[in-house]
């Protein structure tokens, strides 16, 4: 087992010509059998440093994970890259987990996810079922959840330090995309893992555009946002569920197609709603944290913040929900002070005063990071102890130019306030001082001091901003605790006696912040053609009952509609197109390339390619020298059933259809054989009805559950012959 070995693996299963960050030294890790730590970030590729393994290796590979919605998904995306995998969990019947149990026992599969609870129940009788089986390698998903201090702790992940005390010899890959040096440390030793390799990729998402807004008239900026981007698949988090609902139905009623997602809805409800996002059938989203975590939804183009997430980590996680396919992607935060001091009340944990106070720094940080004025992707980096010192030009503060003015005056009377109030308040009672706030919690004895109400004309907003301002430059400090105090620096006083002048940052409008242009890519792909192959997708995804991703991902599509492949050998060359993945899909992706090209003109762009390979010979189940769509015609003229050979070729019937549709229009196989003599006329008739649209999917619907997509494209290409 070589690394060379993964890499053809890496381009015939799943379609990629190369590794990216260290996905590569960490599978040589695992086939050495060596224990590893792997931090990558959401999107970079986690899964495939323990499925290439799993792949190479004899034996089963036994994957962790809490998150049963990514169980499926990954489950689905396996098996359509030609991967015997399987999942355990709650969603099943007795009767499918028998048939897993049966599959694992008979060797037959590579991968199995189950949740920690499953592997632990009913005392030690899953691990005695492993014990009877040949285990290649454990893999655990999630692992920051083994971290009391983490964001995400999940004590049942506790109890998996028993894999490593009875399964000594298996080697144990642990996996997550957020973690601090703390919560690495607490994964090395409740795994048992002391010895184990950690390859720590970057934590930037180059291809995610970070802006944050301030929360005045949010909804209103959300409409203006989302108006440009309604062909895009979108999260939108709010804190409560009360707040999910009504922004949901407000969005509906204002035409945009959006579901709510949270814990109050029942099962049904939520995966009903999960699975119309999944399936690009719902463009938005509106949900609780409740949604997301394990979502392997590639084409998420934006993730929008109305409330302030309680730390870094679960921002950084909510907002790598956006772009996993690497095309430009948004992450927009709506930030008020106010989101900061509310959630200090949830903030504590009862009975931990040390995790209290490592969650209210943690929401302090998160504040700090809504209120920046410099690069806000060096910011993140820094957080997960990734030194950067460069701006990275693609953030909402990198773009835009800040502009101050004098606010000495202003410097001097929050200044004031503090002194005068002998420096033992926080920032919201400050502000309401300076307002001249009328509230009870003003004491009577400030109401007498001449600087009560002297910030009258300033909004509370503004006046938190200047507060921060004043901070960061070092003018005033902030105690640290669960209710911070403002007190005086020693350049304090040289700005209250006018010694030292103060330029504030100047309150910016929203339309003067610069946000990602609603556009997918910098390629220059053909558009028209990119949503022809996006409802082609549709079509194969719908009929497999798979989210659409699982087919091709958008990244793919956009590559097919720049560079327009002409053939097979061209059609390889596309980012994402293994050999399953072409054998079932691929004829009926080039004809649509090829159609598009006829009608505007268009040649192929594949020269073009910033990279250039050599198309290698395939051999297919001995039938040396035959592209697949051949193979399936030889097999049909021997007088095998079109079941028979998706059967005999692991490929889906609809699969064979296509294969052998196209050789009706050649004339090499008669429309008898194919459709029976009833069916042929209403496909036909249906077919001239819908003929302006070109989609399959209106004429399958019109002809109803007797009617298969293979019959439709048969009639079609006799038509078209």
């Amino acid at each position: 087992m070589t690394i060379d070995g993964a890499r053809k693996i890496l381009k015939h299963s799943f379609g990629y010509d190369s590794f990216r960050m260290n996905q590569e030294p960490a599978i040589e890790a695992v086939l050495a059998k060596k224990d590893c730590v792997v931090l990558m970030p959401t999107g970079g590729g986690k899964s495939l440093c323990y499925q290439i393994p799993a792949m190479m290796q004899d034996g089963l590979t036994l994957v962790v994970s809490p998150l049963i919605a990514l169980m499926k998904d990954q489950v689905d995306a396996l098996k359509s890259n030609g991967v015997n995998a399987a999942f355990l969990n709650s969603t099943q019947s007795a009767a499918e987990q028998v048939e897993v149990f049966r599959d694992v026992r008979s060797g037959k599969l590579k991968l199995l996810y189950v949740a920690p609870e499953r592997l632990l129940q009913s005392g030690d009788q899953f691990l005695d079922f492993l014990r009877g089986i040949d285990v290649s390698l454990f893999a655990i998903d999630e692992a920051h959840c083994i971290s009391s201090w983490g964001h995400d702790f999940r004590p049942e992940y506790l109890r998996l330090a028993a894999l490593k005390q009875q399964f000594p010899h298996v080697p144990l890959i642990a996996l997550t995309a957020t973690a601090d040096k703390l919560v690495r440390k607490d994964i090395v030793e409740r795994l048992n893992i002391r010895d184990a390799e950690l390859f720590i990729s970057s934590f930037n998402r180059p291809n995610i555009f970070y802006a944050v807004e301030p929360k005045r008239n949010s909804y209103g900026q959300l409409l203006d946002y989302l108006e440009k981007r309604k062909d895009e698949s979108g999260i939108i988090y709010c804190l409560s569920r009360s707040s999910v609902d009504s922004l949901a139905a407000d969005l509906r009623d204002e035409g945009f197609s959006a579901l709510s997602y949270h814990a109050g809805h029942d099962k049904q409800t939520r995966d009903k709603h999960q699975e119309s996002f999944l399936k690009d059938e719902t463009k938005i989203i509106v949900a609780t944290i409740a949604f997301g975590m394990g979502i392997d939804k590639s084409n998420v183009r934006f993730v929008v913040h109305m409330d302030l997430p309680k730390n870094v980590e679960s921002y950084y996680q909510e907002t790598g929900r956006a772009g996993r396919d690497g095309l430009p992607s948004d992450a927009l935060l709506f930030f008020s002070w106010a989101d900061v001091i509310k959630l200090k009340g949830f903030a504590a944990v009862e009975g931990n005063e040390a995790q209290s106070a490592i969650m209210l720094k943690k929401l302090d940080t998160m504040g700090k990071f809504g209120e920046l004025t410099t690069c806000r992707r060096r910011f993140l980096l820094n957080y997960f102890s990734e030194e950067s010192t460069v701006d990275c030009g693609n953030c909402d503060n990198c773009t835009t130019i800040v502009e101050r003015f004098d606010g000495t005056v202003i410097a001097q009377k929050a200044l004031s306030a503090v002194y005068r109030t002998d420096q033992r308040f926080g920032l919201s009672y400050l502000i309401d001082f300076l307002r001249g706030s009328e509230s009870k919690k003003i004491r009577d004895e400030h109401k007498n001091i001449k600087t009560y109400g002297v910030g009258a004309d300033i909004s509370k907003e503004d006046w938190f901003t200047y507060f921060k301002d004043l901070i960061a430059q070092g003018f005033l400090a902030q105690t640290q605790g669960e209710y911070p105090t403002l007190i005086l620096t020693e350049t304090s006083f040289d700005v209250l006696s006018g010694k030292n002048p103060v330029r504030l940052v100047k309150t910016k409008a929203k339309d003067e912040k610069a946000i990602r242009p609603a556009d997918r890519s910098s390629l220059p792909y053909e558009k028209g053609l990119f949503d022809e192959l996006r409802r082609l997708r549709s079509e194969f995804a719908s009929h497999e009952n798979v989210p659409p991703y699982v087919v091709f991902s958008d990244v793919t599509l956009v590559e097919m509609s720049t560079y327009l492949p002409q053939n097979d050998w061209e059609m390889r060359k596309i980012s994402g197109v293994g050999d399953l993945k072409f054998d079932k899909y691929g004829a009926d992706f080039l004809a649509e390339i090829k159609r598009y090209c006829l009608a505007n003109g268009l040649t192929s762009r594949s020269d073009l390619r910033p990279t250039r390979r050599e198309p290698r010979k395939r051999t297919k189940r001995g039938f040396s020298g035959k592209d697949t769509y051949h193979i399936s015609l030889d097999m049909f003229r021997d007088g095998k059933s079109i079941p028979a050979i998706a059967k005999e070729r692991n490929l889906g019937v609809s699969t064979i259809e296509n294969h052998l549709a196209r050789f009706i229009a050649t004339g090499e196989v008669s429309l008898e054989q194919f459709v029976s003599i009833e069916k042929v006329e209403p496909i036909r008739t249906a077919i001239l009805k819908f003929s302006e649209s070109n989609a399959l999917s209106p004429i399958k619907q019109y002809l109803g559950e007797n009617y298969s997509y293979g019959e439709i494209r048969a009639v079609m290409a006799s038509m078209n012959r």
